[in-house]
């Protein structure tokens, strides 16, 4: 369930590419321990909403803030130790073994000791089912499993908030539950997250609210079961329609 105050915050955020505008002030907040579903047709500006929170995209108007700071303000890798970040590819280094995947961020970028950087990247392994696959290279790994791997890795820095973009999409269908139900078990921990998806069944059992965009505007929020139950726009009725 969500905390007291907002830990992220868009407050009348555009995003232009060249001469397109992508996120049309958008304002929106997400609460320490809550888990927001951004979902929405393709192109919608669903990504370049997650992708603003730690500055892999730069904003041209407004402000998105991370417990009260405005992430403009921050070096970027403050922004990016704080907001961790798994993408649809897994972007795992293929000369690393599963195990220094994991540990290579906090021991180069927290500097934390090499052992013990390793022990917490075996506890994160455990914790998304791959303790058996430490000393496993990427090519040796399914796709779930390299999704999973990923996750861990973002977990190592011990992120304030998780931001998940399509993380299912690129996995074979019978991966995609191990996958969820990782990102479910961090949802029942009280991590905040922010998560972009298209699984539906998902986004309804897990979320505490969904937030509908289209044409980058958050053309409806609400929570997860009365938005699922009875969309209150048009434009929701018809996006479920097409899904459910």
């Amino acid at each position: 369930m969500s905390g007291d105050r907002p830990l992220i915050e868009f407050d009348g955020v555009d995003k232009y590419f060249g001469e397109t505008q992508v996120l049309r002030d958008v304002d929106l907040s997400v609460d320490e321990r809550e888990v927001v579903v951004v979902i929405g047709p393709s192109g919608s500006g669903k990504s370049t909403l997650l992708r603003c929170v730690n500055r892999l995209e730069e904003i041209q108007a407004g402000e998105i803030r991370i417990g009260g700071q405005a992430v403009s303000e921050m070096d970027v890798n403050a922004v990016r130790q704080r907001v961790g970040m798994v993408f649809q590819s897994f972007n795992l280094f293929p000369h690393m073994t599963a195990l220094e995947n994991v540990a290579v961020a906090p021991r180069k970028v927290r500097g934390i000791p090499g052992d013990e950087a390793d022990e917490r990247a075996r506890t994160l392994l455990d914790r998304v089912g791959l303790a058996d696959q430490t000393g496993s290279y990427p090519g040796a790994l399914s796709g779930g499993q390299q999704q999973r791997v990923a996750i861990a890795r973002a977990l190592a820095m011990e992120p304030e908030v998780m931001l998940f973009d399509e993380v299912t999409s690129a996995l074979d269908p019978e991966l995609v539950g191990d996958v969820l139900g990782v990102i479910g078990d961090l949802a029942a921990e009280g991590m905040t997250m922010l998560v972009v998806t298209h699984e539906m069944g998902f986004a309804r059992e897990v979320c505490d609210r969904v937030v509908l965009m289209a044409d980058g505007d958050i053309v409806e929020q609400g929570e997860s079961e009365s938005f699922f139950e009875n969309p209150e726009t048009e434009r929701g009725r018809a996006f479920l329609s097409r899904l459910l």
